[in-house]
């Protein structure tokens, strides 16, 4: 593992459509070491104008971002809009373990009194839970954890870096407690592995228990280098190969009943 220094220019990043956010807080942790097969992200590397590297192993963190996020945030202009922190890395990270940039980044958010979500696949946020408390006695505070299954099995081959389900869903407990909207973000959803119907009702139950405020699905998109890297993830492992083939014919079994059924 490396960590790589680096400057931006901006901390925020202004985004369209429809989203319940106008901003996002600039990737100062570009690269991530939860190591997710199905990573959107991976394209990202390609944007900086230095020699990348591995995407998984090789960190660029933007030590300035502090400083970038206060000339924003203190500008006259600032209208108090929700910022959307993770979208695209896990700002709590093992990186963030070193660095400790989230705390001071929640202080201005506090001092500001900026909205923020948070999404994240760790529960190293629990060592903010007192500045994060804070902030959702003043505005509006969203904590929504991606869990894309239960079965650790599963998930230590799809996301071999980062923390267990189980954990997550206790960050979220833990949350609970708080002013904050806590979310589960189910995805995404890959076909014949976690669509089946126990794996989403495994979700279903400890969310249901935590009593998060909503539950947001999305399905599982295979583009440029992440397509390759799923597939390769397939290659490597029997168990996946069996999965997808004992879920298939379950599913074909199921659809072939239906038909006969209704006589279609």
């Amino acid at each position: 593992m490396s960590y790589k220094e680096i400057q931006c220019k901006n901390a925020l990043n202004n985004v369209s459509g429809r989203l319940p956010y106008k901003w996002d807080l600039n990737i100062f942790y570009r690269g991530c070491v939860h190591q997710c097969q199905y990573c959107f992200a991976l394209y990202s590397h390609q944007y900086l104008e230095v020699n990348t590297g591995d995407f998984f192993k090789d960190i660029f963190v933007k030590t300035n971002i502090v400083d970038k996020l206060e000339e924003k945030l203190s500008s006259p202009s600032w209208k108090r809009e929700v910022v959307n922190i993770g979208g695209v890395t896990d700002s709590y990270q093992k990186a963030e373990a070193n660095y400790k940039l989230m705390p001071d980044i929640l202080k201005l958010f506090i001092k500001y009194k900026t909205p923020i979500i948070i999404s994240l696949k760790s529960d190293l946020i629990l060592r903010d839970y007192d500045l994060i408390d804070e902030l959702s006695q003043i505005t509006y505070v969203n904590i929504a954890a991606t869990i894309t299954t239960t079965d650790e099995g599963v998930r230590q081959k799809l996301e071999p870096g980062g923390v267990s389900s189980a954990r997550r869903f206790e960050m979220l407990r833990t949350f609970r407690k708080t002013n904050a909207s806590i979310g589960l973000h189910m995805m995404p959803i890959v076909p014949y592995l976690t669509d089946v119907y126990e794996s989403v009702d495994n979700l279903f139950f400890p969310a249901k228990d935590i009593n998060t405020h909503y539950i947001l699905p999305s399905v599982l998109y295979l583009r440029g280098p992440t397509r390759k890297s799923f597939l390769v993830l397939l290659q490597k492992n029997i168990l996946f190969i069996i999965l997808f083939l004992k879920n298939f014919i379950k599913r074909v079994a199921w659809i072939k009943t239906i038909r006969t059924a209704y006589m279609l």
